[in-house]
């Protein structure tokens, strides 16, 4: 907890906003002007690998992003010790679930 304390959480979070701000104006503007027609494109897209790294600092960056924004909010407001670990474990748990899911997904465009 010592590592993420303080002022390299809120430059950690300052940080990954401004990644996540960026990547989704560029997705957003890719998407309005170049829509892939279909499924394939899609999969191209996303398979390119300078694509897929960017999303995979997205994904990093959001949920780095999250846990940051979780562990502040459950550290002021849920005061029993035991209900606060349970609550945290069970928040990067669900965080870690997302993450290598997206990873799989990331991985599976990759591969084909």
């Amino acid at each position: 907890m010592r590592l993420l304390s303080g002022q390299r959480a809120w430059l950690l979070q300052r940080i990954t906003a401004v990644y996540l701000g960026v990547f989704t104006v560029l997705m957003l503007g890719y998407f309005v002007f170049f829509p892939p027609a279909d499924h394939a494109l899609w999969i191209a897209f996303v398979g390119h690998p300078v694509v897929g790294l960017l999303t995979a600092l997205g994904v990093l960056a959001l949920l780095l992003h999250a846990w940051i924004g979780l562990r502040d909010v459950i550290m002021d407001y849920v005061h029993p010790f035991g209900i606060r670990l349970t609550v945290l474990i069970l928040s990067a748990t669900g965080l870690l679930v997302l993450g290598l899911w997206a990873f799989a997904i990331l991985f599976k465009a990759w591969l084909s």
